[in-house]
């Protein structure tokens, strides 16, 4: 049997990935049917599974794979365009990204999985606020869990809208943002 190339390994779990991001948008986490994500991605249920264990395994897995994307983005540009780039993100992404969180409200474990998965975005976020703090480009009379909340408020706030279609001005977003967050 040939060796596969890392790429072309690499290749087929974006298209899984891709393929399951269009069927869990479409239909939901419970309508993305085995039988959808085959159609969606091409491939069989052998050659998806191949790659993912299941179901939830795949989804788990766009879900932290979204979560490691905005965690470089914050820690290489910062918030502002970590901001924007949720304002622009395709209806596919934003589909997913709000299924994840009313799967993560009614399901605790959940929560801890998604942390589970990926404690060193959570320590590298946590890390990048402590040191904008400490250069002092953050303001230091508010703690950082109240600081991180903020942030999380305003990104999903601005993922909802968008996903609504309403018009965002996120450099006037952005204004208020900087207005709550920088130091006086």
């Amino acid at each position: 049997m040939p060796k596969v190339s890392e790429e072309h390994l690499q290749t087929r779990r974006d298209q899984i990935l891709a393929g399951a991001r269009r069927t869990f948008a479409r239909h939901g986490y419970e309508g993305a049917t085995v039988a959808r994500l085959e159609q969606e991605i091409g491939l069989s249920r052998g050659a998806i599974f191949n790659y993912y264990r299941d179901k939830w395994a795949l989804f788990l897995a766009l879900a932290a794979e979204d979560q490691h994307v905005f965690i470089d983005l914050l820690l290489e540009d910062g918030i502002d365009a970590v901001i924007r780039k949720i304002a622009d993100e395709n209806p596919d992404w934003l589909a997913v990204y709000f299924e994840l969180a009313r799967r993560m409200r009614t399901d605790p474990e959940l929560m801890q999985e998604m942390r589970d998965r990926a404690p060193d975005d959570s320590r590298r976020a946590d890390a990048y606020l402590a040191a904008v703090r400490e250069q002092g480009s953050v303001r230091d009379d508010v703690d950082l869990t109240t600081l991180t909340a903020f942030i999380n408020i305003v990104t999903n706030g601005v993922a909802l809208a968008s996903s609504l279609g309403l018009r965002v001005d996120v450099d006037e977003l952005l204004k208020l943002v900087h207005r709550g967050i920088d130091p006086e």
